[in-house]
């Protein structure tokens, strides 16, 4: 009691609460009146997710069964990543709530991302002052609150998460080993259940250079023994958060073997320079970021800031015509068309939500720690951020990352290169506390003649990239792209389609001077305007040390104002990409509200069969026909390889006909106009047919091939290796049958008649684990056929045919999952517990005052 007391009564503790309050106070204020009101954002990731998820929700509540096979989308695919929740979830879920201290969503995810960088710093025994501003710099560094309105929330969480992993991580080098491999346990168990393994496999690289810093630094001390236990029980403890999470992650690698995630497709015609062992290399570069866009780490609209903002429920085009200067110009109602089709953005071809803004003062200060701080962890800090900025530049930097891709384990399974600048994201504002904390807590006039020539050049070269923003903004590059002049190739293609004459559709181009200055100024006037306000912020902040240094301010002024010159930059930098318009209803729509029943949707729901196809021709990769239909089409990130080969090969290819593929998969309806009644397509080889025969064949190029040739309800086409499966077909006999008789999208049943036996063919996606067959209870064997199918052999007779899906891994890795969760648990109350040391009479040490 005695020992609560004094807990209770420490300033330390409540300087903490404190500091916790405010994060949580700037993350309420950013949100506010929003949050708090209830109103929310209507994402298009979350609109995916529910649209892909629906067929399981609904068979979850009409059953209370938890479905692990989905046939809304791709004409069906395991649910690992679309909803990837385990029993053993439930025992941990709860941590996200309290985490977030029961602020309104989505406060409580910004006050998330701060508090864990707070927990690092105050780990790393920071000033609490410079702890509070570094997680002010982290959490509000813009990818973040852009990630917040893109409605990548588990990429979001997955963030948070690491810097109170890498908390633990230190507090085990420094010897607290229980408090370590406690804290390490129980983050990394969440950043690994918020399951975007992209984000945990780039921090992976920071967690390697944190070790081999403090390597360097115990060796330095002679103290190996300590990194080696240290680094044992990091290891037990990386272990335990893998195994809490091994139901996702297990199925989630098996599943990433069949996808193109993983998995690169056997077709010859894909073996080209562009494939590797895992996503083909055009793939994984795009959304890479440019050369000169690296600046946006110190002036945000150094390349125009964003494409597109979400507003109201929808992404709004950020366009060039929307500009003030431009409407002031006086342009026609023809020009100002025009210059809406151009975006602000002139980075790299592809759109983005926002670009990555550490802040103009971070900036300067991780500077100037690259020049005072010492020991390893800053060289380990400053490699990193050039790993990151290099690896960014995916194809703008193709000796580095082709070798990444090539040789360095996993990275060939990811895409987007420009979002490892996570790592930059968390290195800068990490070295620039690091920079504080040497700074101020020595005294002023000694920290002016140690640190006079690193503040000057750090502050100095910030300053004159800023200058010269503001005097030759063009530096930066260009203000009108290559993807600029194909967009006015396009829109000149569009008017002369549209019938207007070649004269106006070609004098509205950037032939014309008034429209090719009006984007070029205005987007070179975004770009200094952002320089001199770089230049500004950090001048102030400049200049406030200076006066610190030569002793006309106080210490604490300085922190009030260097901490107010961090949260205002990126406050307001980041109210650009996600602000109140972006919120919509004061409450979260519904999933009828978001998916509006339409003429198309009322024409196809009126047929009452159980289990047939849609193909939306208006929106072919839009998750929208997935939400009432079982469609060939939709959006996933990791869409079977096999199936993505089919799509590629009829559908985007159009010199091969696609009436075979299409029949084969049953489909029935074509959306064509979602306000006009779905169009009937008659001749889909319903749900099962019997085979006359089975074409085998030695490669997959043949068997896609086959597809297009063959009579495919009286012929398949198969793979040589299933020919020991499968075998040989008899012939159809007149009363030969078989039709499915119910449907769940996790079990299948089908009644089949044959005079002879035969090989049926069932229109669901073949998937190599999991799916389980019985005729009359007795197993089968399920072969593939038609490059993409499900096939089984029968016996002559009537016969029930049953397939579950029922993946056996999922039983071992639950009970696992849940002695890992039980331990670290375990590690928690052990670290409370040890943290109260008795009193020393029961230790028989009682001590005489002298």
């Amino acid at each position: 009691m005695e020992k609560i007391k004094e807990i209770l009564g420490s300033r330390r503790l409540w300087t903490i609460v404190g500091c916790v309050l405010a994060m949580a106070l700037v993350a309420f204020v950013y949100f506010y009146p929003d949050a708090p009101e209830g109103h929310v954002l209507q994402q298009y990731d979350m609109r995916q997710g529910a649209a892909n998820g629906q067929e399981a929700k609904a068979f979850e509540e009409a059953t209370g069964e938890t479905t692990r096979w989905t046939n809304s989308l791709f004409g069906g695919m395991p649910t690992f990543q679309i909803a990837p929740s385990y029993p053993s979830n439930q025992w941990f879920d709860w941590v996200n709530s309290v985490y977030g201290l029961g602020l309104p969503n989505p406060a409580n995810l910004m006050l998330m991302m701060m508090l864990g960088m707070f927990i690092l710093l105050m780990t790393m025994e920071m000033r609490w002052y410079v702890a509070l501003i570094g997680a002010i710099g982290y959490g509000l560094s813009s990818y973040f609150v852009i990630l917040i309105g893109a409605g990548h929330i588990w990429k979001f969480t997955t963030l948070a998460y690491v810097p109170p992993t890498i908390a633990g991580i230190v507090l085990c080098y420094r010897g607290r080993y229980l408090w370590g491999a406690a804290l390490a346990s129980l983050f990394a168990m969440m950043q690994i259940a918020s399951n975007h393994v992209q984000m945990t496999y780039y921090f992976l690289f920071v967690i390697a250079g944190f070790s081999l810093a403090y390597l360097i630094k115990l060796w330095r001390e002679k103290k190996l023994r300590q990194w080696a236990v240290a680094t044992a029980v990091l290891a037990g403890a990386g272990l335990l958060a893998v195994t809490a999470n091994l139901p996702s992650l297990y199925n989630t690698y098996e599943y990433s073997k069949e996808t193109i995630r993983g998995g690169h497709s056997e077709l010859q015609k894909a073996s080209t320079g562009d494939a590797t062992e895992g996503l083909d290399r055009s793939y994984i570069t795009a959304y890479s970021y440019g050369g000169a866009e690296t600046f946006t780490l110190m002036i945000p609209n150094v390349k125009g800031g964003a494409s597109i903002k979400p507003e109201k429920g929808q992404n709004k085009i950020k366009a060039v015509g929307d500009l003030d200067e431009v409407k002031q110009m006086g342009l026609n109602e023809a020009q100002q068309w025009y210059l809406s089709q151009f975006t602000q953005y002139f980075g790299e071809p592809e759109m983005t939500n926002g670009p990555v803004y550490v802040g103009a003062l971070i900036c300067a200060l991780f500077l100037l720690g690259c020049f005072v701080c010492r020991g390893p962890l800053k060289w380990v800090l400053i490699g990193l951020t050039l790993l990151s900025i290099l690896l960014a530049l995916g194809r703008n930097c193709a000796w580095l990352t082709n070798w990444m891709i090539d040789y360095f384990p996993m990275y060939n399974k990811f895409r987007t290169p420009e979002s490892i600048l996570v790592i930059a994201e968390f290195t800068m504002p990490l070295l620039a506390a690091m920079a504080l904390q040497e700074v101020l807590t020595k005294p002023a006039a000694e920290a002016w003649e140690r640190y006079r020539r690193p503040f000057l050049v750090s502050f100095g070269l910030v300053l004159v990239i800023c200058l010269l923003g503001i005097l030759c903004p063009q530096i930066f590059g260009s203000a009108i792209t290559d993807a600029d002049r194909q967009m006015d190739a396009q829109i000149t293609g569009y008017l002369l389609q549209q019938g207007y004459p070649r004269e106006m559709a070609t004098a509205l181009s950037l032939n014309d001077p008034t429209i090719y200055s009006a984007i070029e100024n205005a987007r070179l006037g975004m770009v200094e305007s952002d320089s001199l306000r770089s230049f500004m912020i950090v001048a102030v902040g400049g200049l406030v040390l200076w006066f610190w240094f030569v002793g006309k301010l106080s210490l604490t002024l300085v922190v009030i104002v260097v901490g107010c010159l961090v949260l205002g930059d990126l406050f307001l930098v980041n109210k650009r990409y996600l602000d109140s318009d972006s919120f919509t209803a004061t409450r979260q729509l519904s999933t009828e509200e978001m998916f509006p029943l339409t003429v198309a949707d009322q024409s196809i729901l009126a047929d009452t069969a159980m289990n047939y196809r849609v193909i939306d021709y208006t929106g072919f990769g839009s998750p929208t026909a997935s939400y009432r239909h079982k469609s060939i089409g939709g959006y996933h990130a990791a869409k079977l390889t096999r199936y993505q080969d089919l799509m590629d090969y009829y559908i985007s290819d159009q010199s091969h006909d696609s009436h075979n593929m299409m029949a084969m998969l049953n489909l029935r309806y074509a959306i064509v106009d979602p306000n006009k009644p779905a169009v009937r397509i008659p001749d889909g080889m319903g749900n099962a047919w019997l085979v006359d025969a089975i074409d085998y064949v030695a490669t997959p190029d043949e068997e896609i091939a086959a597809v297009e040739t063959l009579q495919l309800d009286s012929v398949a086409v198969a793979d040589k290796r299933f020919e020991p499966v499968l075998g040989k077909s008899a012939p159809k006999q007149p009363g030969d049958t078989i039709f499915e008789t119910t449907y769940a999208p996790n079990r299948l049943t089908y009644s089949v008649n044959t005079n002879s036996g035969g090989v049926a063919v069932f229109s669901e996606i073949f998937f190599p684990w999991g799916w389980h067959a019985t005729i009359d209870g007795t197993p089968a064997e399920i072969g593939r056929v038609n490059y993409m199918l499900r096939a089984i052999k029968v016996p002559a007779g009537h016969h029930t045919i049953v397939m579950t899906f029922q993946p056996e891994s999922l039983k071992n890795t639950t009970t696992a999952a849940y002695v890992a969760i039980a331990l670290i648990y375990l590690l928690l109350i052990a670290a409370v517990v040890f943290s109260f040391p008795r009193k020393a009479e029961k230790r028989g040490e009682i001590k005489v005052k002298s």
